[in-house]
């Protein structure tokens, strides 16, 4: 089904095109630029309440300013989709997250106008400030822009950039995007704060006169820094109990004002490109505008999949049969069963607890299950803090934003040998999200820290038994239990549990000839392709390793001593895995065997489903059939010419 745009976003290939229309049509034009993303992602998938909530601000952006000469730095990028189609990208729109297509996120790469990638959130103030300095560095007039919104704002590198961009003397606008979202609801102080700022009665009564002062601000030649002295004390003396967090920071602020105003974004916008230095403009926005379910439930409709947009039914997949729960349900329930037991037990998570499923604790037991915000230093060290007092604490953070806490990883928990648990989601090849969310290095950069257990099951049951086996008084070291998103392999997934004990694998299949060692959820395509080789006369041995950390000594002397070749499995980087423990075993026992490697490779792995990845770099079924079946053949050869 082709989805066409409106007639005037038609027009629009480039922000050159944008500025050609007059301020009356931008409101048409944005009710275009709505109903498009609404069209396309209802067909196409992807992100949706967050783009939604900035049509205007992105429009306005581009129209007021100098676009890519003047720099726009997104944060996260989920807000993006308007700002791509705007930008030249509108024809191939519902590529979007595909394999092969625009990529869901900014991405320097794919176009000039994307001037930074972003992944993760809270990067924009430090990029932004960055490319201003430079520019006054080089004597450039070019304008740099952060778009954060109030969540992103919680991280500490969101602070640090802004205490110093108010000494940076640089020319940088900070947008602050507030909608009281991220992906979850917001939580914390600067929340309340900003909250306070925007419905104090004595602030709005204010509000209107001093934005009708900023209207008639002198422009061009005769605009002096002395006149934006003036008003900057102007404003702080009739505004001083919403201004004082940002102006403390030596940023002048600006604001709150409707980010849903067209004209008023285009006028403030206009007025503050004349202002030189730090600032911030605050905004209030509605995540999900235009699209009335997306703003009821803003965190059901962040990435809803594919939808009826008529009466936003969302699309679901229907089976016959009983299907496996997410990994990260199972993490979730099974958290509460122990938890219910042990009243040590306490979840933390950085503002992840739907896609964690830390959810369900926080319904059941809102005293002993914290979202601490997109705050993952501070969630580990949190953590460190509390097992120091005897607490249980599962940290459950994603694999690839693990990698913002890792010095906290290794000085507040692994040398102080705190049995903290980190239950690292999105593990391997995440899929649509692409490079940024890949959990690709966490084996390698824990298998490297000392105290440091990593663990990964083959499926749900040997989740859970890894989680009890964590949360045992016996257990005195942190522990790493990596799991993929998504669906696992058990139907009949709610299984006893029983201890592990550390460092210990499991022979699934005796066999010759070849040995499989796997690690993690792939040796369930590990098991595919022996049921398959298994047709072919072939008979490889399969061991599920379990941990990467310590090893299972005795079963790889037992693979080393009884086959000849080697196949290790894992869904983490090769250099420095699974794999490479393996052969460091290996060379420290004067073993010779043949090993083949299989993980994922020393390049990025861009973003598709994550069947289509796994295919790509050969690390599916038919990728360790193909292995298997290349190694087989070498040793038919080697016999034949013996």
């Amino acid at each position: 089904m082709e989805i066409k745009p409106g007639p005037l976003l038609q027009q629009i290939n480039l922000p050159r095109d944008l500025k050609k229309l007059s301020m009356d049509q931008l409101p048409r034009l944005c009710d275009e630029l709505r109903q498009y993303i609404i069209d396309i992602v209802s067909v196409h998938g992807g992100h949706f309440g967050a783009s939604l909530g900035v049509v205007e601000l992105s429009t306005a952006l581009h129209y007021v300013y100098d676009t890519p000469y003047d720099q726009l730095v997104w944060d996260v990028g989920h807000q993006a989709y308007g700002h791509k189609i705007l930008t030249g990208r509108r024809d191939n729109f519902h590529t979007n997250r595909k394999y092969e297509g625009l990529s869901g996120f900014p991405k320097r790469s794919e176009s000039e106008y994307d001037t930074f990638g972003v992944g993760h959130s809270s990067t924009s103030i430090s990029a932004a400030l960055g490319m201003a300095m430079a520019a006054r560095m080089k004597g450039e007039n070019r304008k740099s822009i952060a778009v954060i919104g109030d969540g992103a704002m919680t991280a500490g590198l969101a602070f640090e950039a802004m205490n110093h961009a108010g000494v940076a003397d640089s020319d940088v606008l900070i947008i602050l995007n507030d909608n009281c979202m991220s992906i979850d609801p917001n939580v914390g102080a600067l929340k309340e704060y900003l909250t306070d700022i925007t419905t104090s009665p004595a602030y709005n009564r204010l509000k209107d006169d001093i934005w009708h002062a900023l209207g008639k601000l002198p422009v061009g030649s005769q605009f002096t820094r002395e006149m934006a002295s003036k008003l900057e004390h102007s404003i702080k003396g009739f505004v001083n109990k919403s201004s004082n967090l940002f102006e403390a920071l030596k940023l002048r602020y600006f604001g709150p004002i409707d980010g849903h105003n067209i004209t008023k974004l285009v006028d403030t916008l206009k007025d503050l490109k004349q202002i030189p230095g730090p600032k911030l403009l605050h905004i209030v926005t509605v995540k999900g505008k235009g699209y009335a379910l997306a703003e009821q439930d803003q965190t059901k409709w962040h990435a809803p999949g594919l939808f009826d947009k008529v009466t936003g039914e969302i699309q679901k997949k229907k089976f016959d049969l009983p299907q496996p729960p997410k990994y990260q349900d199972v993490f979730g329930h099974t958290i509460i069963e122990l938890a219910e037991q042990n009243e040590k037990i306490v979840g933390i998570t950085p503002a992840m607890p739907s896609g964690s499923s830390l959810k369900f604790m926080m319904e059941k037991m809102p005293h002993r299950a914290f979202d601490v915000g997109i705050c993952e230093q501070h969630a580990v060290t949190l953590s460190a803090g509390m097992a120091t007092q005897g607490m249980k604490v599962f940290c459950n953070i994603y694999s690839s934003f693990m990698q913002r806490a890792y010095d906290m990883v290794v000085h507040d928990v692994a040398i102080q040998k705190l049995p903290v648990i980190f239950c690292l989601d999105r593990a391997g090849l995440v899929g649509e999200d692409g490079p940024t969310h890949h959990g690709c290095y966490d084996i390698a950069y824990m298998r490297c820290i000392p105290n440091m257990v990593v663990a990964s099951p083959m499926n749900e049951a040997e989740l859970r038994n890894m989680m009890y086996t964590a949360q045992l008084d016996s257990m005195q070291l942190p522990i790493s239990i990596r799991y993929p998103r998504g669906e696992g392999v058990m139907p009949e997934w709610k299984t006893e549990m029983q201890e592990i004990k550390i460092g210990t694998g499991r022979r699934l299949k005796e066999g010759r000839d070849v040995a499989i060692l796997s690690f993690g959820h792939p040796g369930n395509f590990a098991a595919a392709a022996i049921r398959e080789l298994k047709n072919e006369g072939i008979q490889p041995g399969h061991y599920d390793m379990r941990f990467a950390k310590p090893l299972d000594e005795a079963l790889l002397h037992e693979a080393c001593q009884r086959y000849p070749k080697l196949v290790t499995v894992e869904d983490g980087t090769v250099q420095g895995g699974f794999g490479s423990a393996v052969l460091e075993f290996m060379a420290q026992h004067g073993y010779k065997n043949e090993v083949k490697i299989m993980g994922i490779p020393d390049r990025l792995v861009e973003h598709g489903t994550p069947k289509q990845l796994y295919r790509e770099i050969g690390l599916d079924a038919e990728g360790i059939l193909e292995t298997v079946r290349g190694l087989m053949k070498e040793m038919v050869e080697v016999k034949v010419h013996a």
